[in-house]
């Protein structure tokens, strides 16, 4: 229980044998049981990616974080839609707490852009040479990895093609979201965090960041187990019983977590899981969330396949039905929270 699992993406990258098929129904059980058991898992993507590329993009972000402060405010999000752009240290909130981070967020483009509309407007790319072409062709990577990950978890749920069918068409043209984040180490008059305790309430979360041990925390609902308080940090998961475990990162692996619409898509089955960062250490940590999202108009409710494992499940919350959300205005509600003095983070 001290680690997440790990998944290779490699069997869901080939067809060609039957020994293919049984390393793809493996590994698509084992994604399942990552999925009810954790919400978190650390994916391989050596055999997608080569491990030099994300590394880059990691150097990118640190040349465009150390352009002088007048620089980095030329993509204010103000000059957009208030959430295509740069925030500054602690702009951004959690739990009603600055956060202690800096970060470009970048989100799928739109037609017609009107800046005036929430989540309407342009994307802000730095000068920094290279930073949007290779800042690009992950986007294009990532969406990819999305619709194999989201195929592979609707094996592990046992979907019929027809199903998959209609999953896919909800995620074929994801309102996808980057961010780019720095953290500076953690002062320790900080009233807040690196970043605060949350649950992500999209689909799917790819990242990638740099080797910098012991900040990404993850917390284990476990009933019956209560984790020793062995530092000044509050309980941010409340009176819930479980710990906090890092997620440190990898090597040519990609630390995945699942978003509040598989909550919805599951009925409960799986469950976004909180999250939060704490660097305390002395360098400079760069990392790279992807958000693998449904589409603007998708209408997100339960599924068939996760309705039929709910009815032979010992999981008496499971039974509860989940409400269906058109995912767009979901969004525009989470994110319109920066507006009014909340976090997007924020219920």
């Amino acid at each position: 229980m001290s680690t997440l699992p790990i998944i290779d993406i490699a069997p869901f990258l080939t067809r060609e044998s039957q020994q293919d098929e049984d390393k793809r129904a493996a590994a698509s059980s084992a994604l399942y049981d990552a999925c009810v058991n954790y919400g978190f898992f650390y994916l391989n993507i050596a055999a997608f990616v080569d491990p030099s590329e994300p590394e880059e993009l990691t150097k990118l972000a640190r040349e465009f974080f150390a352009l002088p402060q007048e620089e980095k405010d030329k993509l204010a999000l103000r000059n957009e839609d208030h959430a295509r752009g740069y925030a500054r240290l602690k702009e951004n909130v959690t739990n009603g707490k600055a956060d202690n981070h800096e970060g470009l967020d970048f989100y799928r483009p739109v037609e017609n852009p009107d800046k005036s509309k929430p989540l309407w407007g342009e994307n802000q790319w730095p000068t920094v040479p290279g930073f949007e072409e290779k800042f690009k062709r992950w986007v294009e990577k990532m969406k990819i990895l999305g619709l194999i990950v989201m195929e592979a978890m609707a094996d592990g749920l046992r979907m019929t093609p027809d199903e998959w069918k209609d999953l896919r068409s909800q995620v074929d043209d994801s309102f996808w979201v980057m961010r780019v984040i720095g953290y500076p180490p953690l002062p320790n008059d900080h009233d807040g965090f690196s970043c605060g305790a949350h649950k992500d309430y999209g689909c799917l979360t790819f990242l990638h960041a740099d080797p910098t041990p012991s900040a990404l925390q993850v917390f284990l609902a476990r009933p019956g187990l209560v984790q020793s308080e062995s530092s000044d940090l509050p309980k941010e998961q409340g009176s819930e019983e479980g710990v906090w475990i890092n997620a440190d990162p990898i090597p040519g692996c990609v630390v995945c977590n699942i978003g509040e619409m598989w909550e919805i898509w599951t009925n409960g089955l799986y469950r976004s899981t909180l999250h939060r960062v704490v660097h305390r250490g002395s360098n400079y940590r760069v990392s790279i969330p992807f958000f693998f999202e449904p589409n603007f108009d998708a209408v997100v409710k339960p599924l068939a396949a996760a309705r039929r494992i709910n009815a032979c499940s010992e999981h008496t919350d499971v039974a509860k039905e989940h409400k269906s959300v058109v995912y767009g205005e979901f969004l525009v509600a989470k994110v319109g929270n920066n507006f009014d003095g909340k976090g997007k983070y924020d219920n």
